[in-house]
């Protein structure tokens, strides 16, 4: 009565409920728009409104423009939770990792997220702080509490607690450029093959042997490109040069670089990530050891700036789209209950040349 003395009027009823009266001061509190609500505006039944929010082919076009022009016109958002409920199906997938700032986790990541979405899938991520196996095990219970589909797990470490990562039983999982055995399936770069076409490109244009600036010991990646790198030099009777050890930042590459400046017979260098190849190239720079008629430096990942370096870096290519393409397909086949065959699906790397190396000095 009060609200009609002041000229106001009265709340409106939706779905059961006042939109209206909000009990916050000069504010306005909107009620959740129910699919009754979407079928009395569209003149059609509740259950043609479902079959249209869950994509439902028997649905005659014209009938679904119309009710989807009244999901926009009230602001409707289909009920996801109870949706779920009833399909047992989230359309999430959840990604356990420990370190996002590296650039191949990064890339992923985006990837995964990229590929899920023309899915209908979301992503929802937990990074761990630090890589145990209780850590693992305790994000994989709060994935089952925020009710995710399956799993992508990316450890690029070996775990500080035990040898490989051991994932809880019965779930959906995919694991990203680490060990799992043969329990579930894992999709990695070729790190072995990129390698060999960095060190047989270097011996090819006449070096006597390559130096090596690796990552940090404890990284899956790190350990399968400098294994590639020193069996290749035995391989082909090179002799073996000490292996310098970077932490995949540029300034560990700085630090590696100044040394490997100071050996006169050291005429080629192959940097275990781009970053590490960068500060090469400035340590060399800064004592006077011209890249590449005296040094010729590769990397790996070709990040987009490799072309920018100065010179332009020939590194190893990593196609980290089709790794998280090929991620999110092998966990939709769990998902759906299709034959998925544990064990690795390696993705081809490819060599890019451009002006930091060339022909050995005389």
């Amino acid at each position: 009565m009060e609200a009609e003395t002041r000229g106001h009027r009265p709340p409106v009823q939706v779905g059961g409920a006042q939109r209206g009266g909000s009990g916050i001061p000069g504010g306005r509190r909107k009620q959740r728009v129910s699919m009754a609500d979407v079928a009395r505006l569209a003149g059609v039944s509740s259950q043609t409104v479902s079959r249209v929010s869950n994509g439902h082919p028997a649905v005659v076009e014209t009938t679904r423009q119309q009710v989807l022009a009244a999901m926009r016109q009230l602001g409707y958002r289909p009920n996801s939770a109870a949706r779920a409920l009833r399909y047992g199906q989230f359309n999430t997938i959840g990604v356990i990792l420990f370190n996002l700032s590296s650039t191949g986790n990064s890339r992923t990541v985006e990837a995964i997220a990229t590929h899920a979405a023309m899915e209908g899938y979301a992503i929802t991520l937990i990074p761990l702080g630090a890589p145990t196996q209780d850590n693992v095990l305790g994000a994989f219970t709060r994935m089952g509490e925020l009710a995710v589909d399956g799993v992508i797990v990316i450890i690029e470490i070996h775990l500080l607690d035990t040898g490989t990562v051991a994932l809880p039983p019965g779930v959906h999982a995919v694991v990203v450029d680490s060990d799992a055995g043969d329990r579930h399936p894992v999709v990695d770069t070729d790190q072995a093959d990129g390698a060999r076409q960095a060190v047989r490109h270097l011996l090819d244009l006449g070096h006597r042997t390559v130096w090596h600036v690796a990552g940090p010991a404890e990284s899956f990646a790190s350990e399968r490109r400098a294994r590639a790198w020193r069996a290749v030099l035995e391989a082909d009777g090179r002799p073996v040069p000490p292996l310098e050890r970077g932490d995949w930042s540029a300034e560990s590459g700085y630090r590696a670089g100044l040394r490997l400046a100071g050996e006169p017979d050291c005429t080629a260098v192959f940097a275990a990530n781009d970053q590490m190849a960068l500060g090469v190239l400035r340590a060399l720079h800064e004592r006077g050891r011209q890249v590449p008629g005296e040094v010729s430096v590769v990397g790996f990942d070709d990040i987009p700036d490799a072309s920018a370096y100065l010179p332009p870096l020939t590194t190893v290519h990593q196609d980290f789209a089709e790794v998280g393409r090929r991620c999110v397909q092998a966990l939709l086949r769990q998902i759906r209950d299709e034959p998925a065959d544990p064990g690795t699906d390696l993705v081809p790397t490819r060599l890019v040349v451009r002006s930091s190396t060339a022909v050995a000095p005389a």
